[in-house]
């Protein structure tokens, strides 16, 4: 049975820092692209952020750029998402999620991934 289990959410000011982990079981973590996806109420889910299986190629939603950094520890089957300068619009419930994307797969689009965390809340006040 597949889990992932995301942890580190919480309540945090503007500007402050915050660090997601997703711990995996039940799969081989090392054959998984691992994503992060966040919901804000009323708003579809989107993109966040999204590793290769190894870790070695990235991906980021324009909107967080340069602020949140994706990684992933394949010894310890989990994934972070460190999130700086968190904003107001940051807040969201964020999920992981694991797919087997490669090389010139569209990482952004959830229907790639076939298994999801139930979701940690990350609010962000002004």
């Amino acid at each position: 049975q597949v889990q992932l289990v995301e942890s580190g959410g919480g309540l945090v000011q503007a500007g402050g820092s915050l660090r997601l982990s997703c711990a995996a079981s039940g799969l081989t973590f090392v054959s998984y692209a691992m994503g992060w996806f966040c919901q804000a109420p009323g708003m579809e889910r989107e993109f966040v952020a999204a590793s290769s299986w190894s870790g070695s190629r990235t991906y980021y939603a324009d909107s967080v750029k340069g602020r949140f950094t994706n990684s992933r520890d394949n010894a310890k089957n989990t994934v972070y998402l460190q999130m700086n300068s968190l904003k107001p619009e940051d807040t969201a419930v964020y999920y992981c999620a694991a797919g087997t994307l490669y090389r010139g797969s569209n990482y952004r689009e959830e229907s790639r991934y076939d298994y999801w965390g139930q979701g940690t809340q990350v609010t962000v006040s002004s």
